[in-house]
């Protein structure tokens, strides 16, 4: 794909869609803006509202599960992080993606599993997808989800 593309043509040559902001299951809000940067707050693995699966990866969640919910987390950061810029076409690209995975204790397949939402963040920005990224094994998460992420992103110039 030429690196010229806009993300929302990305986004439709991959069969995606931004699905609607997830309703934040607490006191904060699903992304907000900073000068030239968006900051999402940890997105779960909702399709249509319901969380995809619960579970520990590595017991009741396979990787490879845990790694396509990884990429639906993503998508529903990429939905946050525009509603706040004012679109996608707005995202420049993503620097900082966290991937925390709820696992259990013999688990150590973290970045395969990150891996699902850096490639889907790659695919729609192209090289401004390419981000550093952080995979982190926690103990658990919000309603049992297997796996949140949280991103930083870049405006584009206006």
């Amino acid at each position: 794909m030429s690196e010229q593309l806009l993300a929302s043509t990305r986004l439709a040559e991959l069969g995606l869609s931004l699905p609607a902001v997830p309703t934040p299951v607490a006191a904060y809000v699903p992304a907000k803006v900073s000068g030239t940067q968006v900051f999402t707050a940890g997105q779960l693995p909702f399709v249509d509202g319901v969380l995809a699966a619960t579970g520990k990866v590595g017991a009741e969640v396979t990787p490879e599960q845990a790694t396509d919910l990884a990429r639906t987390a993503a998508l529903n950061a990429i939905a946050a992080a525009a509603a706040a810029a004012g679109g996608i076409d707005r995202l420049a690209g993503v620097l900082k993606l966290v991937v925390f995975v709820a696992s259990d204790p013999s688990f150590t397949g973290q970045p395969a599993v990150a891996n699902g939402a850096s490639l889907l963040l790659q695919q729609v920005f192209g090289e401004a997808g390419v981000h550093a990224r952080s995979a982190v094994g926690v103990a658990v998460l919000p309603l049992d989800a297997p796996v949140e992420i949280e991103l930083i992103a870049e405006l584009a110039e206006s």
